[in-house]
């Protein structure tokens, strides 16, 4: 028994336009079926394959039609045993009333085909409001399979407290619906993909002890795949912090009467005469900064499955919706907004999620040549030499950029594949202070990093060191999250 190939069918079901299709998206990583904000879009049960294992072994998604009149839908669903309810149900309906009759189908396919049902409901209704869930987990349980209960429509990712006090609300509305039996957040738009683990170990839960075995091995091909897309999105962010920690610009020393120039203008005017070839090598820098940020988003959209212009739209509600908790400078925060319809939209974005208060006004000045050289120290690190110097980023700098990298994982990691196209929300301010704690405790290995790469040290043995650092900070992030998704680290 336990080396047969099993397949196990999800029947995905909610009231209408409550987000089944959208939420099928999401788990599928791929555009499937038709979503919009009108009732009964989806009109027939449409089954796709979530995932196959080496063995043979079958995970499929049934997106089916939303329900409608739900005491009506149960009362013609009793009368199909007899002539009169089979006639009305399966021709009378189909002709004058087509969104009730897919309600029926939908709950046939259940019946017929299902193993469990994940019922979807809309987290943004309190319980007792939603008066249309009472009738249709009724319907449910005329079926009689397992439930497990989603929460969708949550909204922008929160911290553990709040999420669990809206599934504390649920479980206790349907504690008396006996098949209903688990309650999970899992929102269409901004899920994590370590929170479909738990789903798929609460679905194992439920299932027939037949099934077990097969389950297991689906289970942990599931694992498996998303594993190599985290291994590899740690690779990416490795990568880009390498570059940005190895580049460097050098800077030609400026001979005796351009220094002469320079100090008599200050004297005449009160002002230091900013270095133009200073600048220069800032403004080298910080373009590279942003293209390498750019590139390093555009990887992590294709690895998460999403669509390629995501990538964009990421760095902009990064930049625009970030909850900033440190105070900002008033002035550099607008030039930082105004960057992101420019060319260094992707390193507004980066610096955003960094924070404000520490070398992202000075950079941002350096780059429009707002403020000055006077405020470049903090974000570069300019070295003076007899002919040449260079100019490389400072330390403290470069810690901030591994925040705001493993900031920006987070942001594709729980980017839902939604209605299509991309719709920005709020990116919440306790990811910045969660990345923080987890990369403190490595920040000792993280400045070893930065000094390998002042001595010489090539990207590649650069991002090498840094990857079990990000690696294993990016684990302690996801688990401090999803506690109950640690697991699927091993």
């Amino acid at each position: 028994m336990s080396d047969s190939p099993v397949t196990v069918n999800l029947s995905l079901m909610s009231h209408t336009n409550v987000g089944k299709t959208t939420l099928a998206r999401t788990l599928l990583r791929e555009d499937i079926g038709e979503v919009g904000d009108r009732p009964h879009v989806t009109e027939i049960a449409e089954s796709h394959v979530l995932i196959e294992t080496p063995e043979g072994d079958k995970l499929v998604l049934w997106d089916t039609p939303g329900f409608g009149d739900s005491a009506r839908l149960l009362k013609r669903l009793k009368q199909t045993g007899n002539p009169l309810g089979w006639f009305l149900g399966q021709l009378w309906d189909r002709l004058t009333d087509r969104p009730f009759w897919c309600s029926q189908q939908a709950m046939r396919n259940a019946r017929d085909a299902s193993d469990v049902v994940l019922y979807v409901v809309n987290a943004g209704e309190h319980p007792d409001s939603a008066g249309y869930v009472d009738a249709e987990l009724q319907i449910l349980g005329w079926i009689g399979k397992p439930i497990v209960l989603l929460l969708n429509q949550l909204g922008p990712p929160r911290e553990a407290a709040p999420v669990q006090a809206d599934v504390a609300q649920w479980q206790a509305h349907v504690s008396t619906f006996p098949l209903v039996r688990t309650v999970l957040p899992f929102d269409a738009f901004a899920r994590c993909w370590v929170q479909e683990g738990t789903l798929l170990a609460h679905v194992q839960r439920v299932l027939p002890q037949p099934l077990q075995p097969g389950f297991e091995r689906i289970r942990e091909a599931w694992r498996q795949r998303n594993l190599k897309v985290f291994r590899e999105s740690m690779q990416v962010i490795a990568n880009q912090l390498a570059a940005v920690a190895v580049d460097v610009e050098t800077v030609a020393e400026r001979n005796v009467q351009e220094k002469a120039r320079a100090w008599l203008g200050s004297v005449a005017t009160g002002v230091e005469r900013p270095d133009a070839e200073l600048a220069r090598a800032q403004s080298s820098l910080a373009s590279r900064l942003d293209e390498q940020i750019r590139s390093a988003t555009e990887q992590l959209v294709r690895l998460h499955g999403l669509k390629g212009g995501a990538a964009r739209e990421v760095l902009q509600q990064m930049g625009h919706e970030f909850a900033v908790e440190r105070p900002a400078d008033a002035d550099k925060a607008g030039v930082l907004g105004g960057l992101l319809s420019g060319a260094l939209g992707g390193l507004a974005a980066d610096l955003a999620v960094g924070g404000l208060s520490f070398g992202a006004g000075a950079l941002i000045g350096g780059v429009l040549g707002l403020f000055g050289g006077r405020s470049l120290a903090k974000a570069y690190n300019v070295a003076r030499g007899a002919e040449k110097g260079s100019v490389r980023w400072s330390r403290e700098f470069l810690w901030e950029r591994v925040i705001a990298a493993l900031v920006r994982y987070l942001a594709v990691a729980h980017f839902g594949r939604g209605r299509g196209e991309f719709v920005a929300g709020a990116i919440p301010s306790h990811w910045q202070s969660v990345v923080t704690q987890a990369l403190q405790p490595h920040r000792e290995l993280i400045e070893a990093a930065w000094t390998a790469a002042r001595n010489g040290a090539s990207r590649e043995q650069v991002a090498e060191a840094l990857l079990p650092v990000l690696t294993r900070s990016a684990q302690d992030v996801l688990a401090r999250l999803y506690p109950d998704s640690s697991s699927v680290f091993g």
